[in-house]
């Protein structure tokens, strides 16, 4: 008897690692699970282990040195790395099959896309489960004709596209990766390593930001899976000790249901100790059943941070964006019942999104700061994406985009070397933020993270503006116009301003530290790090006292002395840093830290003198190294905004 010969079938889909754990290869490990249950003959097809990570490209050739075809899951975190392997594979095998789909295949000019990377025969659009069986069965004679949603060159040289499938909206026939088995062998053969479950409950955004492609990618309608498979799935990452999930939702909270996912995934929790966080992209749009939620997250521990997405609070940037935020009104509500109830949230702004200008910019941090956001904003830089609106050329010359191709590196990752660097689309100016103003507000937003959100002066930018109704704009920006009277100051803001040009000129985002964890740091939590490694707090807090005390004097404020001095004092005092042996005994003439506190919650405690005694308890938190605090309190400390002690009275 005659035995056909099995296809062998590579998957790529190369993720970034996330605190030393690794993502699971979601995407490919769905069109596994398709295959298997789809196919007329699936036994003919023999499917490798997954390439899930950044390994060395000669690693990856020969880990697919066997395969009949390779299947790619296009990002631009793994662009480059990704070609670099298809090239090398189809230099050594010409007869091999090379398919590519993900959200970095470009839609609008695919020939050009083929064109530039001969050696990829076929790339795929839109959701890959409607393409990947058809395309396997079709690969036994090459004839690509009758699948759907894909483009390629044929043999006569020319380019060539099929008509989309449908999207599909009965998610339930698409098989689970994990329910089926499929990531099972992956866990077995490397028993190393903690995973991440990267996992869906519906699919479809109702929105369409100009700068995203979840809602083009996948229209408006919103497809969710029963909920049967669902809490099959919790169970399986309960019974498996899967840590962390990464919910890809678009807007997790939009479907009343939502809160019965967290509430089964808090009673697996409860049961099993697992997951321990759960991370989502929640809806903009707030429901009362949405602080239930979080708060069940909080309670639990589940909680990473909670999105208060805004992007922009500018109106002429948003109808340029088509976005609709939600009023500051209902933020400052939102946020002051999230805070009272200890569930952590963070707001992202995007810089140089079109009609922002460096004032609007300013701003609209300052608002969302005077309303209530003290734990952190997250100042993303604007990255075109291909699919996107934004990534029309007619959209960009339409804002004046001033766009440069810049290194793409992880927040925090390591500073491996890595022979393949992987590329972005950076706005770096527009036609109402020239590159200059642009630098400002990337410096701007640095310095509002370091001094405001690391709580190097949070305690002080506070109580001035409580006692004075000074904005926090104003607070931040007296220390970005820096004379030689403050050499440190001065310094930090030279460094924001230096690194803000080398963004510009294709730098990357982040500023690398062989000294410190080997890693890549955002601007201002490396200042930070340097600021108490190398003994210069102290000073530091000196002049920011002798500056701001300018300010005011010159602002004709009176009365501040006392005041200043001691929200300075505490403020230095609440630092955490190693080698704390003893708790700290503070006396006040002030009730500052009650009303620091009460002003983080939205409630109006008046500023009185007095007689204030407060215990700050260092001793509970000790870090027997610089290192070991760079991680524990910068690094991780960062994600839940805490480098502060606490205070007992």
């Amino acid at each position: 008897m005659h035995l056909k010969k099995k296809i062998k079938v590579g998957t790529v889909q190369i993720n970034n690692s996330f605190s030393r754990q690794s993502y699971f290869p979601y995407s490919v490990g769905l069109l596994q699970a398709v295959a298997r249950k789809y196919l007329k003959e699936p036994d003919r097809f023999e499917f490798l282990l997954p390439i899930y990570s950044r390994i060395s490209v000669g690693s990856a050739l020969e880990r697919l040195s066997d395969a009949d075809i390779v299947v790619f899951s296009l990002y631009v975190w793994n662009k480059e790395i990704s070609l670099r392997i298809a090239e090398g594979l189809k230099r050594k095998r010409k007869d091999l099959i090379i398919v590519f789909g993900g959200p970095q295949v470009p839609e609008r000019d695919t020939e050009s896309f083929l064109r530039c990377n001969p050696f990829i025969d076929i790339a795929c659009h839109g959701e890959g489960e409607t393409v990947f069986t058809v395309l396997l069965e079709k690969s036994l004679g090459r004839n690509w004709a009758d699948v759907p949603s894909i483009s390629y060159i044929d043999k006569a040289g020319r380019f060539l596209q099929t008509p989309p499938g449908e999207r599909i909206e009965d998610l339930n026939k698409i098989p689970s990766p994990y329910l089926d088995g499929i990531f099972d062998p992956l866990m077995d053969a490397n028993p190393q390593e903690g995973w991440v479950a990267l996992w869906e409950t519906n699919r479809g955004c109702p929105f369409s930001c100009t700068y995203c492609d979840w809602g083009s990618a996948t229209k408006d309608k919103i497809y969710a899976y029963d909920m049967e498979r669902l809490f099959r799935e919790i169970d399986w990452f309960s019974r498996k000790r899967i840590e962390f999930i990464f919910c890809c939702d678009a807007n997790f909270g939009i479907l009343e249901r939502d809160s019965d996912i967290v509430r089964y995934i808090v009673e697996q929790k409860k049961r099993f100790g697992y997951p321990k966080a759960f991370s989502i992209q929640n809806t903009k749009n707030f429901k009362e059943s949405l602080y239930e939620m979080y708060s069940l997250l909080s309670e639990n521990g589940l909680n990473k941070g909670i999105s208060l997405s805004f992007q922009s609070l500018n109106e002429d940037t948003l109808r340029g964006i088509g976005r609709k935020n939600v009023s500051i009104s209902n933020f400052k509500e939102v946020q002051q019942r999230l805070t009272s109830s200890n569930t952590e949230t963070f707001t992202d702004i995007i810089l140089g999104l079109p009609s922002e200008t460096y004032n609007s910019f300013a701003g609209g941090v300052s608002s969302l700061i005077e309303n209530g956001q003290h734990n952190r904003i997250q100042f993303n830089n604007l990255s075109i994406l291909p699919n996107t609106e934004m990534g029309d050329v007619e959209y960009q010359k339409r804002f004046g985009f001033d766009i440069v191709e810049a290194k793409l590196i992880n927040i925090h990752g390591s500073l491996t070397a890595d022979s393949v660097e992987e590329k972005q689309q950076l706005v770096v100016g527009t036609d109402t933020m020239p590159k200059n103003d642009w630098i400002r507000a990337r410096a701007f937003g640095w310095a509002t993270a370091l001094l405001h959100f690391d709580k190097v002066l949070q305690v002080v930018f506070v109580i001035l503006n409580k006692r004075y109704s000074i904005e926090f704009r104003k607070l931040i920006e007296i220390f970005m116009d820096i004379d030689k009277r403050y050499p440190i100051l001065k310094s930090i803001n030279s460094f924001f301003i230096d690194k803000a040009a080398d963004i510009q000129n294709g730098g990357s985002e982040f500023c690398e530290s062989k000294e410190w964890l080997n890693i890549w740091w955002p601007a201002d939590e490396l200042i930070l790090i340097k600021l108490c490694t190398e003994g210069m707090l102290d000073e530091f807090y000196k002049e920011a006292g002798s500056l701001i005390e300018d300010y005011l004097k010159k602002s004709h404020l009176s009365e501040y002395e006392g005041l200043l001095h001691e929200s300075i004092l505490l403020n230095r005092e609440l630092i955490k840093l190693p080698f704390q042996e003893d708790d700290r005994d503070i006396h006040l003439s002030y009730n500052i830290w009650d009303v620091y506190r009460a002003f983080l919650k939205g409630a109006d405690t008046p500023l009185k003198e007095g007689d204030y005694s407060y215990k700050i308890d260092r001793t509970s938190s000790k870090w027997s190294s610089w290192e070991e605090w760079c991680r524990e309190v910068i690094w991780y400390g960062n994600k839940r905004g805490v480098y502060l002690y606490n205070v007992k009275k």
